[in-house]
């Protein structure tokens, strides 16, 4: 029997290396190996007790059937709210797209508005799957590479230089995974400037860190910064990282109306609506007390610090402190040429990943997933002593490098 032959629009995408990243060390896990795994994206706390009590209540009252493509009126409801309250902008309900996670919304709104010869704008470093949705949907993802002298930011100046006639997007991810870096409003106010002079190109945001912020400061929207790009602009976000509530699978989009309808035609083919109490649980959490959010963000705050001084302490890495969400990105320049005990020469980033993975027993990622080496991504989202006992094991590795 022949194979299935695989279309091209598969060949032209990976799976996300993040995941690759955390099968690896669960398959090294379950071989009874020692491994501290700081790969995955994931809060490690509960899900708050009132939203569970929701999703228990949405079941009890028999809120388990399917629910309208863009989500229910309720959750809409609560989200309208939410952008209004926390981010100073209105939306209408048919200006709000419900999916099973934030990534859904974007590749939806990509699969809606691209095509062969378009091009989308993505900022390295980059949330990984960024550009393989946008070859995916048979576009060009054209990266703009943002150093750490710039703050790991487009500036209003590269954002400029990369648009063409070609452009349809530019996706911004504020703050950032895998950096942290957030857009201040005069950094955003200077970015809206340049798309006000480019009225073929849209504007998409991620925010889905949006409240894992260091500095306690007010959310920056640029539909809020500057009224005249509403028209060309989707909010995205969901409630998995603010919420811990990653296995629910909610993410919501906020846009034109237009643009809105063409996402709920794209799953109305694929997935229909997301499920029904996981939307009940979503609207619990936008809706209750908000408490948890900054109990939350003051653990990351204090394991942000206390991973960036023992980094700091590794001999050959380097580590800024992010604004916000929860990864550190050292660079691990320091350790590029530097030989392993068994007198292997680290060349990549990827080689110093696989150095400490077989070596210190921790498991992160590369920079090269994320477009921009050479440096590691290590997650936060992990309890402070795995965070500490990590830190001092690659310490180890780090100091038996020639």
């Amino acid at each position: 029997m022949s194979a299935i032959p695989l279309s091209a629009r598969v060949r032209r995408i990976k799976p996300s290396p993040s995941m690759v990243a955390r099968a690896r060390a669960r398959q090294l896990q379950a071989q009874g190996r020692d491994i501290i795994d700081l790969t995955a994206g994931e809060p490690d706390f509960d899900t708050p007790a009132h939203i569970r009590a929701a999703a228990t209540a949405a079941m009890e009252a028999g809120e388990t059937r399917y629910t309208p493509v863009n989500g229910t009126p309720a959750l809409r409801q609560a989200i309208i709210a939410k952008l209004e309250r926390e981010n100073g902008v209105r939306y209408g309900a048919d200006q709000i797209s419900v999916g099973g996670g934030a990534k859904q919304v974007i590749y939806n709104a990509l699969s809606a508005t691209i095509g062969e010869g378009d091009e989308v704008i993505v900022p390295a470093p980059y949330w990984v799957s960024y550009p393989d949705m946008v070859l995916a949907c048979d576009a060009t993802p054209v990266v703009v590479a943002c150093g750490e002298d710039s703050g790991f930011k487009l500036s209003a100046g590269a954002l400029e230089r990369a648009i063409t006639p070609r452009t349809r997007w530019v996706i911004l991810n504020s703050p950032c995974n895998p950096t942290g870096a957030f857009y201040a409003e005069g950094e955003m106010r200077a970015l809206a400037d340049v798309l006000l002079r480019h009225p073929h190109v849209a504007l998409m945001t991620d925010d889905i860190y949006e409240h894992i912020r260091f500095d306690g400061g007010a959310a920056v929207c640029p539909v809020a910064v500057e009224p005249d790009l509403l028209d060309r602009t989707l909010l995205v976000n969901g409630v998995s990282k603010t919420y811990a509530m990653t296995g629910f699978r909610i993410g919501y989009g906020a846009g034109p109306a237009p643009l809105i309808a063409a996402i709920n035609t794209v799953q109305s083919q694929s997935t229909s609506a997301a499920c029904s109490v996981s939307q009940a649980a979503a609207a619990a959490a936008l809706t209750g007390d908000q408490g948890v959010v900054a109990e939350m963000r003051a653990a990351y705050r204090a394991r942000r610090d206390r991973a960036v001084a023992l980094l700091n302490e590794c001999r050959g890495l380097s580590c800024s402190a992010p604004d916000g969400a929860f990864y550190v990105y050292p660079s691990c320049a320091g350790l590029i040429g530097r030989a392993t005990p068994d007198g292997r020469v680290l060349e990549t980033d990827g080689d110093v990943v696989m150095y400490f993975l077989d070596a210190a027993g921790v498991a992160v990622v590369d920079g090269t997933a994320y477009g921009l080496s050479p440096y590691l991504r290590l997650s936060i989202a992990a309890s402070l002593p795995q965070i500490e006992e990590a830190c001092a094991r690659l310490a180890r590795a780090c100091a038996a490098l020639a």
